[in-house]
């Protein structure tokens, strides 16, 4: 296998982690910020998925909709992370 197949595969299992992590964390905090876990979950749940789609296409920007796709992950994550360290 390529390096490029097998990075693929480690940053889905990153990923996949990190959602589990979340995951786990939603039921150990404020009921206000319980919505905010699952977002990051699930963002990075589908950043995991999108991952091992990637290795079928062999390329992050092929076809359209997987560069849109990675966009998207990354733009609620980045909208997340801001919303969890925002300073009211």
């Amino acid at each position: 296998m390529r390096i490029f197949i097998w990075f693929n595969y480690a940053e889905a299992v990153l990923w996949m982690g990190m959602a589990v992590f979340f995951g786990f964390r939603i039921f150990k905090r404020k009921a206000d910020q319980r919505g905010l876990f699952l977002v990051f979950a699930m963002a990075f749940f589908a950043f995991g998925i999108r991952d091992l789609v990637e290795v079928q296409t062999g390329a992050w920007w092929r076809p359209w909709w997987l560069l849109l796709w990675k966009g998207t992950c990354v733009a609620v994550l980045a909208i997340a992370f801001y919303r969890l360290f925002k300073r009211d």
